[in-house]
């Protein structure tokens, strides 16, 4: 729990530890805290932490921009600093249960404030599958630096989450995260649901869980937090 409020008051990048929907919901506004905090006594992961504050809101019912106000990292043995924000868009491409499955794209640009990250471009495809009361998702995610002094490579990452729906507040499930680049893997058990706002068309999504990590890369535990509210 500790960790937790960490998140809330305080990366590597959060996306690393999110796996997103290609559903738009036309209208829908979205305020959301996300974030992570590792938990391993080793000096290259202790201590490190991160989170995000976004809003966003979908003017279409297929495209929904996503503005991050603030991005806060905390590395391992340094302090904590403010990043900069990021310009993110989700595109859905297809309606839900036309295909075998659900697709949509992310596509995201982030401008750094400070002098030893570059500015990056993300992009990939967006994954959904639900049989019964299972949700799949699983996302692609390359990420080139960009300005003067960038890498030329393309980082890739991918990440998973299965979930079983108890109910609309009560979702279990498992995420997976892969970093190819670093070598880094890592599995875990989270919580998810939305309670609605009686009375209104609001409603309070949540997230919690750990991922474990699978190699010597990983840190060894990962707490992952999430909290979104959303409004039309």
């Amino acid at each position: 729990m500790g960790a937790i409020l960490l998140l809330a008051t305080g990366v590597v990048q959060a996306d690393d530890f999110i796996v997103y929907s290609p559903h738009v919901l036309a209208t829908q506004s979205e305020i959301e805290l996300r974030g992570y905090s590792y938990s391993d006594p080793r000096a290259d992961f202790n201590g490190g932490r991160a989170a995000e504050l976004s809003i966003s809101h979908a003017f279409t019912d297929w495209w929904k921009p996503e503005i991050y106000l603030t991005r806060y990292e905390k590395e391992p043995g340094g302090s904590g600093r403010l990043l900069g924000y990021e310009f993110e868009n989700t595109f859905q491409f297809t309606q839900p249960g036309e295909y075998w499955a659900d697709f949509g794209f992310l596509a995201s640009y982030e401008h750094q404030i400070v002098a030893d990250k570059q500015d990056a471009f993300e992009f990939g495809p967006l994954v959904e599958k639900t049989v019964g009361r299972f949700t799949h998702r699983f996302n692609a995610i390359w990420e080139k630096q960009v300005g003067a002094g960038a890498s030329g490579k393309y980082e890739f990452r991918y990440s998973y989450s299965g979930t079983y729906a108890v109910s609309a507040a009560f979702r279990p499930g498992i995420e997976a995260y892969g970093r190819p680049a670093d070598h880094a893997y890592q599995a875990g058990p989270i919580v998810a649901g939305e309670w609605h706002v009686p009375g209104t068309t609001s409603s309070l999504e949540y997230r919690f869980g750990v991922v474990l990590g699978l190699n010597a890369a990983a840190p060894r535990r990962t707490w992952l937090a999430q909290v979104e509210y959303e409004f039309f």
